[in-house]
Protein backbone atom coordinates (compact mmCIF):
# COMPACT_ATOMS: atom_id res chain seq x y z
CA UNK A 1 0.00 0.00 0.00
CA UNK A 2 1.56 3.53 -1.10
CA UNK A 3 1.10 6.57 1.15
CA UNK A 4 0.86 9.25 -1.20
CA UNK A 5 1.11 12.06 1.91
CA UNK A 6 1.41 12.20 5.41
CA UNK A 7 0.79 15.23 7.62
CA UNK A 8 0.46 15.11 12.19
CA UNK A 9 -3.18 15.68 10.59
CA UNK A 10 -3.97 13.26 7.84
CA UNK A 11 -2.55 10.81 5.58
CA UNK A 12 -3.30 9.94 1.50
CA UNK A 13 -2.79 6.53 0.36
CA UNK A 14 -4.05 3.67 -1.69
CA UNK A 15 -7.39 2.58 -0.39
CA UNK A 16 -7.58 -1.63 0.29
CA UNK A 17 -9.42 -4.00 -1.19
CA UNK A 18 -11.39 -4.15 2.06
CA UNK A 19 -12.31 -0.68 1.92
CA UNK A 20 -14.71 -0.82 -0.90
CA UNK A 21 -17.75 -0.36 1.39
CA UNK A 22 -16.12 2.24 2.77
CA UNK A 23 -15.39 4.48 -0.54
CA UNK A 24 -19.34 3.87 -1.12
CA UNK A 25 -20.28 4.86 1.70
CA UNK A 26 -19.13 8.22 1.24
CA UNK A 27 -21.08 9.37 -2.11
CA UNK A 28 -24.29 8.24 0.31
CA UNK A 29 -24.95 11.60 1.84
CA UNK A 30 -26.73 13.91 -0.65
CA UNK A 31 -24.97 17.28 0.80
CA UNK A 32 -21.60 15.48 0.01
CA UNK A 33 -22.48 14.76 -3.57
CA UNK A 34 -24.61 17.96 -4.08
CA UNK A 35 -22.25 19.46 -6.32
CA UNK A 36 -20.74 15.92 -8.20
CA UNK A 37 -21.89 14.95 -11.45
CA UNK A 38 -24.87 12.07 -11.03
CA UNK A 39 -23.12 9.08 -11.08
CA UNK A 40 -25.43 5.60 -10.50
CA UNK A 41 -24.12 3.23 -7.64
CA UNK A 42 -23.18 0.84 -9.97
CA UNK A 43 -20.95 3.34 -11.42
CA UNK A 44 -18.95 4.18 -8.13
CA UNK A 45 -18.38 0.30 -8.10
CA UNK A 46 -16.64 0.43 -11.54
CA UNK A 47 -14.79 3.24 -10.04
CA UNK A 48 -13.17 1.34 -7.34
CA UNK A 49 -12.07 -1.40 -9.30
CA UNK A 50 -10.65 0.84 -11.80
CA UNK A 51 -8.79 2.47 -8.82
CA UNK A 52 -7.30 -0.88 -7.77
CA UNK A 53 -5.69 -1.37 -11.53
CA UNK A 54 -4.75 2.24 -11.71
CA UNK A 55 -2.71 1.20 -8.61
CA UNK A 56 -1.07 -1.97 -10.15
CA UNK A 57 -0.50 -0.02 -13.50
CA UNK A 58 1.44 3.12 -11.39
CA UNK A 59 -1.06 5.34 -12.77
CA UNK A 60 -2.74 8.55 -11.50
CA UNK A 61 -5.69 7.52 -9.82
CA UNK A 62 -8.02 7.80 -6.16
CA UNK A 63 -6.59 7.85 -3.00
CA UNK A 64 -8.13 7.48 0.64
CA UNK A 65 -7.59 10.57 2.80
CA UNK A 66 -7.79 9.24 6.56
CA UNK A 67 -7.87 11.17 10.25
CA UNK A 68 -3.82 10.86 11.11
CA UNK A 69 -4.79 10.35 14.81
CA UNK A 70 -7.60 8.12 15.12
CA UNK A 71 -7.45 6.63 11.32
CA UNK A 72 -11.53 7.65 10.71
CA UNK A 73 -11.82 7.92 7.03
CA UNK A 74 -12.45 11.64 5.96
CA UNK A 75 -12.77 11.30 2.42
CA UNK A 76 -11.15 10.47 -0.90
CA UNK A 77 -9.35 12.47 -3.46
CA UNK A 78 -8.27 11.94 -6.97
CA UNK A 79 -5.34 13.01 -9.53
CA UNK A 80 -5.60 12.44 -13.34
CA UNK A 81 -5.18 13.44 -16.78
CA UNK A 82 -7.38 15.84 -17.60
CA UNK A 83 -10.50 14.89 -20.59
CA UNK A 84 -10.55 18.46 -22.00
CA UNK A 85 -6.36 18.96 -22.33
CA UNK A 86 -4.62 15.84 -21.58
CA UNK A 87 -1.17 18.27 -21.22
CA UNK A 88 -3.28 18.99 -17.77
CA UNK A 89 -3.31 17.15 -14.66
CA UNK A 90 -6.85 17.63 -12.90
CA UNK A 91 -7.30 17.24 -8.93
CA UNK A 92 -10.21 17.23 -6.86
CA UNK A 93 -11.55 15.72 -3.46
CA UNK A 94 -14.67 14.40 -1.52
CA UNK A 95 -15.22 14.98 2.08
CA UNK A 96 -17.20 13.38 4.51
CA UNK A 97 -19.13 16.40 6.10
CA UNK A 98 -18.15 15.99 9.39
CA UNK A 99 -14.74 16.90 8.09
CA UNK A 100 -15.70 19.96 6.53
CA UNK A 101 -14.29 23.71 7.46
CA UNK A 102 -11.18 21.96 9.01
CA UNK A 103 -8.62 22.82 6.88
CA UNK A 104 -8.88 19.45 5.10
CA UNK A 105 -9.47 20.24 1.87
CA UNK A 106 -6.35 23.15 1.55
CA UNK A 107 -4.11 20.80 2.76
CA UNK A 108 -5.63 17.77 0.43
CA UNK A 109 -5.23 20.24 -2.59
CA UNK A 110 -1.30 21.35 -1.56
CA UNK A 111 -0.44 18.29 -1.61
CA UNK A 112 -2.08 16.43 -4.46
CA UNK A 113 -0.87 19.92 -6.68
CA UNK A 114 2.75 19.02 -5.07
CA UNK A 115 2.44 15.09 -5.95
CA UNK A 116 1.10 16.17 -9.77
CA UNK A 117 4.28 18.90 -9.88
CA UNK A 118 7.06 15.91 -8.60
CA UNK A 119 5.50 12.65 -9.71
CA UNK A 120 4.05 13.84 -13.79
CA UNK A 121 5.86 16.19 -16.12
CA UNK A 122 3.09 18.33 -15.89
CA UNK A 123 3.72 21.94 -16.33
CA UNK A 124 -0.42 22.59 -15.31
CA UNK A 125 -2.27 20.86 -12.69
CA UNK A 126 -5.96 22.20 -13.04
CA UNK A 127 -9.82 21.94 -11.25
CA UNK A 128 -13.17 22.23 -12.04
CA UNK A 129 -15.73 23.09 -9.62
CA UNK A 130 -20.11 23.69 -9.77
CA UNK A 131 -20.23 27.17 -9.85
CA UNK A 132 -21.87 27.16 -6.55
CA UNK A 133 -19.66 25.42 -4.87
CA UNK A 134 -17.85 28.50 -3.32
CA UNK A 135 -16.32 26.62 -0.56
CA UNK A 136 -14.03 24.67 -3.29
CA UNK A 137 -13.52 27.61 -4.89
CA UNK A 138 -11.90 29.66 -2.06
CA UNK A 139 -10.01 26.68 -1.21
CA UNK A 140 -8.44 26.65 -4.53
CA UNK A 141 -7.06 30.26 -4.87
CA UNK A 142 -6.24 29.44 -1.03
CA UNK A 143 -3.94 27.30 -2.42
CA UNK A 144 -2.41 29.49 -5.20
CA UNK A 145 -4.88 28.40 -8.65
CA UNK A 146 -6.05 30.95 -10.44
CA UNK A 147 -9.93 31.23 -12.14
CA UNK A 148 -9.75 31.12 -15.91
CA UNK A 149 -12.78 31.16 -17.72
CA UNK A 150 -15.60 28.98 -16.81
CA UNK A 151 -15.52 25.53 -19.03
CA UNK A 152 -18.79 23.42 -20.02
CA UNK A 153 -18.56 20.06 -19.61
CA UNK A 154 -21.84 17.76 -21.03
CA UNK A 155 -23.53 20.66 -20.85
CA UNK A 156 -22.73 21.90 -17.49
CA UNK A 157 -20.90 25.30 -17.12
CA UNK A 158 -18.16 24.73 -14.56
CA UNK A 159 -15.66 27.07 -12.83
CA UNK A 160 -12.10 26.49 -13.78
CA UNK A 161 -9.18 27.04 -12.32
CA UNK A 162 -5.22 26.33 -12.97
CA UNK A 163 -1.67 26.88 -11.47
CA UNK A 164 1.13 26.13 -12.80
CA UNK A 165 4.91 24.71 -12.13
CA UNK A 166 6.77 27.55 -10.49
Amino acid sequence: MQTLYQSPKIVIREFLTQEKQTFLDLFKDDKVTQYLPDTSPERYVEMFNEMLENYKKKNLSRWAIFDATDHNFIGMCVARIFAHNTNQIEIGYVLSRAYWGKGIATEVCKALTEYCFANTDTNEVVAITDLNNTGSQNVLQKVGFKQLNNLIRDKEELAYFKIERS
